[in-house]
This record gives C-alpha cells, sequence and structure tokens, in this order.
C-alpha cells in the first residue's frame, strides 16, 4: 500500500534528525516559537473571498484564477520551491490525485516564488502535468496571507547546508517565502476549505483535498 503523504514526510523529518540532528532541534524551537506561530493567522480562512490572480506557468503562459474558476473550483497550493524536499513529496502526491480532482469537475494549481525556468525544471523532473506558476517577490502570496519572511537560522542552513542562492532560484527574492499552504477555491471565488501550517514539514493531506471537494457537491 502506498504510504500516505504524512507518512513520507514523516519519514523524511527522521531521516533529518538522523543526519542533521542540531539543525532539526533548532527548527524545532524555533517553530514553537509564538510569533512565528503566528504569521500562519494572516492566511485567508474558510468563506472569505480568494484574490484573482494571473501568473506565468513554467513555459511563462499566463494562467488566471478566474479563468479555472469559470469551469470549476481550484485547489491552489503555494510551496516554497522544488529545491525543498517536502514540498517535492506533496506535489508527486498531489499528481497521484489529479485524475481525481479532474473528475471532480477541479484543477490544481501550484504556486511558489521561483522563476519560470526554475518551475520548468521541476515540472519536467517531476513529471507534473497540473499548472506550476511562478510567482516573484511572492506578491500574491501576501494577498493571501501566507508570505513569510524566513527566519535568519533557515536562510543560513540553506544557504551553508545545502548550496541554495534563492535571491537567483526566486528572481531577486531571497528571504520571503510562501507558508505551505492548500486553499480549495469554490466556483464564487470562496475558500471553501484550507490548510495552513507555518512549520514547513506539515502538508495537505490529498485524501483530506479529496474529501472536500467532494464536500462541494
Amino acid at each position: 500500500m502506498e504510504p500516505s503523504l504524512r507518512q513520507q514526510t514523516e519519514a523524511k523529518m527522521a531521516m533529518t534528525r538522523k543526519n542533521n540532528p542540531v539543525f532539526a532541534k533548532k527548527v524545532d524551537q524555533l517553530l514553537q516559537d509564538a510569533e512565528v506561530l503566528q504569521s500562519g493567522e494572516r492566511a485567508l480562512g474558510v468563506g472569505d473571498k480568494a484574490p484573482e490572480f494571473s501568473l506565468p506557468d513554467a513555459q511563462e503562459n499566463s494562467v488566471s484564477l478566474g479563468a479555472q474558476l469559470a469551469k470549476g473550483p481550484a485547489v491552489v497550493t503555494f510551496y516554497r520551491g522544488g529545491w525543498c524536499p517536502y514540498c517535492n513529496l506533496q506535489l508527486a502526491a498531489m499528481q497521484g490525485h489529479l485524475e481525481q480532482i479532474h473528475e471532480l469537475g477541479a484543477e490544481l494549481i501550484a504556486i511558489s516564488p521561483q522563476v519560470p525556468d526554475e518551475s520548468l525544471s521541476l515540472q519536467e523532473k517531476a513529471e507534473l502535468t497540473f499548472p506550476v506558476l511562478s510567482d516573484q517577490e511572492a506578491r500574491v502570496a501576501e494577498t493571501y496571507g501566507v508570505a513569510w519572511k524566513v527566519p535568519q537560522l533557515v536562510l543560513d542552513h540553506m544557504r551553508d547546508d545545502r548550496g541554495l542562492d534563492l535571491v537567483k532560484i526566486n528572481g531577486g527574492n531571497g528571504s520571503i517565502l510562501p507558508i505551505p499552504a492548500t486553499f480549495i477555491i469554490d466556483r464564487d471565488g470562496v475558500v471553501a476549505w484550507r490548510f495552513v501550517d507555518v512549520d514547513y514539514r506539515h502538508r495537505a493531506e490529498p485524501s483530506e483535498v479529496m474529501a472536500a471537494l467532494r464536500a462541494l457537491g
């Protein structure tokens, strides 16, 4: 039986704790900080109107929320980037449920701050067949209340331990990333369901997304 996304992310967390225990402990402590936890409180809630957006996909074609909602509900997921292993696990898991999402009349849209070239690399590598959009400067993430100024501890880890140049990857934005979040937006443009967790190691379980879509009827 295919492990759930939660089981996969927990296995990844366990590996990080084993291979880099000092960093893992610091992240645990960081994410217990009240100020960090409160950073997710600005996110859109159920019943809120979802802001319209139009962003380039991996081939630099413009994709808008309004065009999708004219056809059916949208599952909009914000992720940090193709360099994030937890994001890759989530996107692969959602790809595995894409046929079911389409059967329910919905479309999946993934958004990160990466420039289109980086998004294309991710899309090709992971064989994703849903729109992967580029939100440089995290402006759309800001309107959804999920833009987050990343703590220096995490930035240092990404630069020193991972060799990541976020300024290059994101085309100028090196410190603002989205809180991993997933919103289901109904055809009226209203948030019908959401998952928001400032702990980037936790993600919406595809089965929960599917149940919420079915509840829309």
